[in-house]
């Protein structure tokens, strides 16, 4: 008897990272994974976001790329296409000058000889689950977010009209039943207006999210398992991945983004001097920028703290400069020379929250650097903002017990009696119970991406799926 055998293409999946740092660089992460087990796969981007992409792409050769001009908007500057050029206010711009990309999609789908059978896009580019029906290929939701904020936010829009009215939400299908007053739902939500198309297109692309044929979450079992129970549930099925945190699967990645410049290198010398555990770390993630009182604020409560710190300020335009946004108080980093340190703009942050002396992160929570300071078993002291800030830092605090609330609102200047306090009882025998809880974390964190962990089972749980697909 003779048998023929035909060589079988791999699966070609198409990747579609959303144009801000937070989200693409855990989408690129995961797309590392991917690249590893036999899938043909093309990322899409604009030639301005080309070169994140770079380094994955100088790894990974046989990735290919899809470059589409980004597309024009009234709001978007020309030449403008991530979200860091524009701040956090942005994203509606962004989001829908995106869903004219549908088309260009189609005709490069069409003309190729062995199109995807699946597209991986970020959440924020829900309306790519309608492109995928109409592709006949499966769509799958990415959120470099929590699942606990997923299922917040699937509940604002399904109940707009009862929840835009009140002043407290009362979440009672989700676990626990938590309540956030209405300045802690997701800005995103917040910001919606019937009247505004830009709104409206948001809108359906969130809630398209739902049809997705799967949902792959940069979290994990023990952080989340009860949220990521509660999808499943909701949404009918198994395929609700959590594969986080995925930055610790993929290759070294500290540097991402940005160059490793000479300051930085100052900055481990002094880490080197210091005591274990006796160093604060200070962000507020790449996108905001702190006003003139809450800078004086902050920068008195850490000289009353008398504690050890590394205080990284984003630097803003010279108009926001003049207004004092960013501005570190005149005579600061003299008077505390060699017990804290400024570094203005960029700075290594894994490899910073990671260094031993390092032992606890003040920080606005957003899920990235929450994550970071987790897998480094830092002790959070919470300042959450916006986007979906509150809902991470409750969990953090609240739920698990591994962090602290140091203060909370984009605008509130915290009283730097009570700020030096927090951070002084945080770093002493005081907060010995909450850095316990967050070494606890850090460890099952790490748990879940060795071999037989929740996080590595659910990766190769996706990667068997999309192996399963083909056109339909």
């Amino acid at each position: 008897m003779t048998t023929t055998t035909t060589t079988k293409q791999p699966p070609h999946v198409l990747v579609f990272p959303y144009p801000a740092l937070g989200h693409t660089l855990p989408l690129l992460d995961l797309t590392h994974q991917l690249s590893l087990h036999n899938l043909t796969i093309t990322i899409l981007t604009t030639p301005k976001n080309l070169p994140t992409v770079s380094p994955l792409l100088s790894t990974h050769p046989q990735i290919h790329t899809l470059v589409l001009p980004f597309p024009s908007h009234p709001l978007i500057p020309a030449g403008v296409e991530n979200v860091k050029e524009l701040g956090n206010s942005g994203n509606l711009a962004i989001i829908a000058a995106s869903t004219k990309l549908s088309e260009p999609i189609t005709l490069w789908f069409k003309s190729h000889t062995n199109p995807p059978v699946a597209i991986i896009s970020d959440f924020f580019l829900g309306w790519t689950q309608h492109l995928a029906q109409h592709l006949n290929i499966r769509g799958f939701a990415f959120y470099p977010s929590a699942a606990f904020f997923a299922g917040i936010l699937n509940y604002c829009w399904g109940n707009l009209e009862s929840v835009k009215v009140l002043d407290v939400v009362d979440f009672v299908d989700l676990p626990r039943s938590p309540s956030f007053k209405e300045e802690h739902l997701p800005s995103v939500f917040r910001k919606y207006r019937e009247s505004d198309p830009d709104c409206q297109l948001v809108k359906d692309s969130l809630v398209a999210n739902k049809l997705s044929y799967g949902f792959i979450f940069n979290s994990f079992e023990s952080l989340e398992g009860e949220y990521l129970g509660f999808l499943k549930r909701e949404f009918g099925h198994e395929r609700v991945y959590a594969v986080g945190p995925i930055n610790l699967l993929g290759p070294e990645s500290t540097d991402r983004g940005n160059p490793v410049t000479d300051s930085s290198g100052n900055v481990f010398k002094w880490l080197d001097g210091c005591p274990d555990e006796s160093v604060l770390y200070v962000c507020f993630g790449s996108q905001k920028l702190l006003n003139k009182k809450q800078m004086e604020a902050l920068a008195d409560g850490l000289e009353k703290s008398m504690v050890r710190f590394i205080w990284v300020v984003k630097t803003g335009t010279a108009q926001q400069v003049e207004d004092g946004y960013g501005v570190v108080p005149d005579g600061f980093d003299e008077r505390l020379a060699g017990r804290g340190l400024v570094i203005r703009g960029w700075a290594p942050q894994v490899k910073i929250l990671s260094h031993r002396a390092v032992g606890w992160f003040l920080s606005h929570c957003g899920w990235n650097s929450m994550l970071e300071g987790i897998v480094a078993g830092a002790m959070i002291l919470a300042w959450p903002m916006e986007a979906d800030q509150f809902i991470d830092a409750r969990l953090l605090v609240e739920e698990l017990g591994a962090g602290v609330g140091a203060c909370e609102g984009t605008a509130t200047v915290p009283d730097s009696e009570e700020l030096a306090k927090v951070i002084g009882e945080s770093m002493s025998e005081k907060g010995a119970g909450v850095k316990m809880k967050a070494k606890e974390l850090r460890r099952k964190a790490l748990e879940a991406v060795k071999e037989g962990g929740s996080s590595l089972n659910d990766l190769n749980g996706l990667i068997e799926e999309l192996c399963k697909l083909k056109i339909q």
